[in-house]
């Protein structure tokens, strides 16, 4: 059963990884052909600034979440190295509950967002409810929770890259 949670969340973080390098890279495609249209065609395009702003919203909750799991995210550890090993694990477990907390908040209050701004949509793109765009935070939030739960009963988990023969180390 353990091995099947972890192999399931190296792929829900792969996932994660994909959208969120997706969205970063749309983004800085999508910038650049902004300041060109304003700049060289003198004709501002009106649809970059949204989409920016839609897919870095999708970078932010999906993206985190996957850095969450291998741990790259900013932390102050300094302190918590310091105790001893029994508390270690204790404080470690408290920071685990809370991100789960966290998640939580996220699930429930992002999917009210998302319920509650569905049936809006954005002036530059008529087509696309609002809702749509804020349904990176509860999933986000899924992912966060199913990443705190594979740390809190079966560790940290090893980058599941590092394991592929074809992810060649840089040098």
């Amino acid at each position: 059963m353990a091995g099947s949670y972890r192999r399931a969340m190296n792929t829900l973080y792969l996932l994660c990884v994909i959208t969120g390098c997706t969205a970063l890279v749309l983004i800085s495609a999508v910038i650049p052909w902004a300041v060109f249209t304003r700049y060289v065609l003198n004709s501002a395009a009106s649809w970059p600034e949204p989409l920016a702003v839609l897919l870095t919203i999708v970078l932010t909750f999906i993206g985190a979440a996957a850095g969450y799991r291998l741990n790259q995210h900013m932390n102050v550890s300094y302190f918590a190295d310091r105790l001893p090993a029994p508390f270690r694990r204790l404080l470690d477990l408290l920071v685990q509950l809370l991100m789960a907390l966290i998640a939580g908040f996220m699930i429930v209050w992002g999917g009210r967002l998302v319920e509650v701004t569905w049936y809006n949509t954005i002036a530059d793109f008529p087509f696309l409810s609002v809702g749509v765009t804020y349904l990176p935070i509860p999933v986000g939030g899924v992912c966060l929770l199913l990443f705190v739960i594979e740390r809190i009963f079966l560790g940290a988990p090893m980058d599941p890259l590092a394991q592929h023969p074809q992810a060649a180390p840089f040098d």
